[in-house]
């Protein structure tokens, strides 16, 4: 029974990742035209009437004020810094390449997981983020190529990303899910909007429609993942995020004459494998106390949707430490 469903889990995990891909390519097509501010605007802001369906379920008698007030203040920078330099990296660079540095962020989990969660690492794990970085270093391919803004941005939302899920696994069991959803996707529709009237141009029907299919979109993939991780181990689903080198390098060849070169793909290999032995490291019994790469489930945190590890533990799925808790018939 556990094998069909984490296959089954697995399929999820495909299609939601597949579904953030096709976001992605949106997100690149309106890059061309638009700036970054303006994009995520309107994507928060279709984005507004499916938090408001989540906020009709809630029934717990607590306010929107957070437990954590800094850590929430400082995790929504992060998530709005992620947004924005991951918007903008892929308007302007190969999606491949950008894939192969955001790829980077569970290497950067791993490093700051601890000095915020106390985490232990072992010599293992290390090895393991010093060849991520070597792969990250093999795309990079400092003074081989030249290096832009939009490489920076690529690795600023990384590292945005990493902190944001960091904090999430901090703060996560103490917060309610709605506080962890809102307050960044707030953040973003205030700053943007404010940055908007020195940036705006006008958007014809189709394009304002590709915002709002961005939206839905990805709270679509996030319904996907939430299954995934309901039905399989993290440990078996996580890796699944890695599928979308392939969509990249497809839809890169197809829709923007995109080729990957060598050392894009050699280092993309690189930073996946030490990616995937992290995880499958903390999902190891006595590996590691509070898995914080296993246990953020998702892409790095834009502040646009759902974010996936809050909603599973607010439905009993996960308990407080992250742990699945097991359905009647497993």
């Amino acid at each position: 029974m556990l094998k069909s469903n984490n296959a089954i889990a697995s399929l999820f995990a495909l299609l939601a990742f597949a579904i953030f891909s096709a976001h992605d390519v949106i997100v690149k097509f309106l890059g061309g035209s638009y700036q970054p501010f303006q994009i995520l605007f309107f994507s928060v802001l279709f984005g507004f009437p499916m938090v408001l369906l989540m906020l009709m379920r809630e029934s717990a008698p607590d306010t929107l004020i957070p437990r954590h007030p800094w850590w929430t203040a400082l995790r929504t920078a992060a998530a709005v810094l992620t947004g924005i330099s991951i918007f903008f990296a892929f308007s302007i660079l190969p999606l491949t390449q950008t894939y192969a540095i955001i790829f980077a962020s569970p290497l950067l989990i791993t490093i700051l997981s601890i000095p915020i969660l106390g985490e232990t690492v072992g010599w293992r794990r290390w090895l393991a983020v010093l060849v991520g970085l070597i792969g990250v270093m093999i795309v990079l391919r400092p003074g081989g190529t030249q290096l832009g803004l939009g490489h920076l941005a690529a690795l600023m939302g990384a590292f945005g990303g990493a902190l944001a899920s960091v904090i999430v696994r901090k703060i996560g069991k103490d917060e309610r899910p709605v506080v962890l959803l809102l307050y960044p996707m707030m953040a973003n529709f205030v700053l943007m909007a404010i940055a908007l009237p020195f940036i705006y141009v006008p958007m014809p029907l189709d394009d304002l429609a590709g915002t709002m299919i961005m939206a839905i979109l990805v709270n679509l993939a996030g319904l996907c993942l939430i299954r995934a991780y309901r039905d399989g181990d993290a440990s078996i689903v996580a890796p699944m995020q890695y599928s979308q080198i392939i969509w990249a390098t497809l839809f890169g060849v197809l829709l923007f004459d995109e080729y990957p070169d060598q050392f894009t793909l050699i280092g993309a290999g690189v930073i996946i494998l030490s990616g995937v032995y992290i995880v499958l490291r903390e999902g190891t019994k006595d590996a590691s106390e509070t898995t914080p790469v296993l246990r953020t489930r998702s892409r790095p945190e834009t502040g646009t949707a759902m974010r996936v590890s809050p909603i599973l533990r607010e439905r009993g799925l996960i308990d407080d430490k992250g742990h699945k808790i097991p359905s009647a018939d497993e």
